[in-house]
């Protein structure tokens, strides 16, 4: 049985950077026999700000709507995730925190890596470090080493191409490689093997 990894885009700002690196890496990282990918644009999940009574983490969310049903169904269905995240004020943008704040069970014991990227240089670092304590509390399983994608807007063409003769490009695709393929191996290696 295959490996289902879950690709999130944390960011709704249309064709801003992070949707160049998402388009990017949905043409990079095909499906095989052993893994495949789930692309998950939070663009297709609009949800309501999170007001439910239940905390996720304690007890099942009642009374959620059909978006949110969609949203936690499909986050359900991964084995590992890479989270992609700009930096918003030194941390991850508030669409995505509430996205994750209805998530609860769903997550338990499943690994994630962490994808930031800026336009800036230091590559959305306070983002990422933001999103530590976040997943670690939920239950998460967080790779150790962030990818860190810095003062990408002139590496990616609005079609997600990387532009190879820009300076850091092949870096970005040396680190995209080995994010997924990280991935990908822990969450077999649960998978096969659930904690108990």
């Amino acid at each position: 049985m295959s490996t289902k990894i879950g690709i999130i885009l944390g960011s709704v700002r249309g064709d801003a950077l992070g949707s160049k690196i998402f388009k990017h890496l949905k043409s990079m990282m095909k499906d095989t026999d052993d893994v495949k990918y789930t692309w998950l644009d939070l663009h297709d999940f609009p949800l309501p700000v999170y007001d439910h009574e239940e905390i996720p983490l304690m007890a099942k969310v009642s009374n959620t709507t059909e978006m949110e049903e969609k949203w936690l169904n499909a986050v359900d269905e991964q084995d590992g995730f890479i989270m992609m995240t700009p930096e918003y004020n030194h941390a991850i943008p508030g669409g995505f925190k509430n996205a994750l704040d209805l998530v609860g069970s769903q997550v338990s014991k499943k690994p994630v890596q962490i994808l930031s990227y800026s336009c800036f240089s230091d590559g959305g670092m306070l983002a990422a470090a933001s999103m530590v304590p976040i997943l670690q509390i939920m239950d998460m399983i967080v790779l150790p080493k962030p990818v860190l994608v810095w003062n990408a807007e002139p590496n990616f063409e609005a079609d997600g191409t990387l532009n190879q003769d820009v300076e850091n490009s092949q870096h970005f695709e040396k680190r995209f490689g080995e994010a997924f393929h990280d991935i990908s191996f822990y969450a077999k290696v649960l998978k096969d093997n659930p904690y108990k």
